[in-house]
Order: C-alpha cells, then structure tokens, then sequence
C-alpha cells in the first residue's frame, strides 16, 4: 500500500522497509545505536564536545550532514562505545566526507572500558582498511565469532586519507542485542510497581514474582 511507505506511523518493525532502493536489507540490523549507553559513550580528541556521540544514529538517518564530529588536534579519534547489555556486532559503516578528511583504517578493540589513544596502541580485535564512504553504503562484516559478547566497544581511526582533521557523519552498528541477565532478576525483584519486563519474564517463568 502506498498509505503505509508514506510515514513512520507504523512503527519502527514497518518503517524500516520503505529505505531508498528497498532499503529493508540496509536499515533492518543496524538499531545497536538504541542500545547504546548514551550517559557513558565518550569520544577521544573530538573537536567540539559531544559530537562524537551525534554520529550513532539511524541508518535512515545516516544522510544528515548536520552531524558530524571532527578530530582536534590531528587526524585520529577513538570512540568508546558502552552498550546497555551484550551485542553480536556483525558489522560496521562508516560514512564521512569523499575527500581526505575521510578515515582510512579502522581499528576495533572489545570490552575494554576508558580506551586511551595510549591503550590503542595495542593489537585490535579486528582492523579494516577503509574505502571513502559519502553515503554509508559500504559495509565492513565483523569476525563474529570474535565480536560475539560485546559490552564495550573501542572504535579507534588513527588516520585518514591526507586531510589535517578526520571527519566522520554517521557509523553504522550492525548486529543482536541481548539483556544483561542478571542485572534484569535484580532490577525485578525489587520493583514495586510492574512494568512490561516484569510480565515478560513472568509469562516465561511463572515463578519470577516469587522471587524477593
């Protein structure tokens, strides 16, 4: 129907269907921007505070050149990227400018919180070398079996194509998303009013509520 492409009235299960060019294969797995843990997300040589976070957003979205980060004081940037439980991260999109202020190698560690550019030096978990990307179309798939329970992820581009600065504006998370579990009996257990997880956890374990 023509009625239901129009507008994303229908709910985030329908609207990502109607993408440009049938855009249900791109824009379906890339929500891990939702489940990322916002108040800790935190961005290493960033030029202007907080943009670094602007860039996790939806693959719909992807084509607002408003936001963006710059680096600072040279060419690299490192994002750490706390997620609000555990990810299989099966791929990534970077999208930045189709000059040299566009990264030309990305390299990612897991699970290691506060990355300094020192702790950067390390071996990544993965690293790619990176094509110029304008409109976020080139995705770079994940060893998964590596990147299979993801709590914290380090983004770090130590260069790019010749530019002073490096520029990105947009970087694409693809992957599942799991609850923390434990976290989740305790949040429960001492939860007064209930809330819609509480029923789900009920009609999967009738004895949840038991617990005190």
């Amino acid at each position: 129907g023509v009625a239901m492409a129009q507008g994303p009235a229908h709910g985030p299960g329908r609207c990502c269907c109607c993408g440009e060019g049938g855009g249900g294969a791109g824009g379906a797995g890339w929500g891990l921007h939702l489940r990322i843990d916002r108040q800790r997300l935190h961005c290493l040589n960033e030029r202007r505070d907080g943009s670094g976070a602007l860039v996790f957003r939806a693959w719909e979205e992807r084509g607002d050149r408003d936001k963006f980060v710059e680096s600072d004081e040279d060419a690299e940037l490192l994002f750490n990227v706390p997620f609000t439980g555990s990810v299989k991260l099966k791929g990534v999109i970077v999208m930045g400018e189709d000059d040299g202020s566009h990264p030309a190698e990305m390299r990612l560690f897991k699970n290691i919180p506060h990355m300094s550019f020192d702790d950067a030096a390390r071996e990544p978990d993965q690293m790619f070398s990176l094509n110029r990307d304008p409109t976020g179309e080139l995705e770079y798939p994940t060893k998964v079996a590596r990147f299979s329970s993801v709590s914290h992820l380090s983004i770090h581009f130590p260069k790019n194509f010749g530019a002073e600065t490096t520029k990105i504006f947009y970087i694409g998370l693809k992957g599942d998303w799991t609850e923390a579990a434990r976290q989740e009996v305790t949040i429960c257990s001492y939860e007064a009013a209930p809330n819609p997880a509480d029923h789900r956890l009920q009609q999967v374990t009738p004895q949840a509520h038991l617990i005190s």
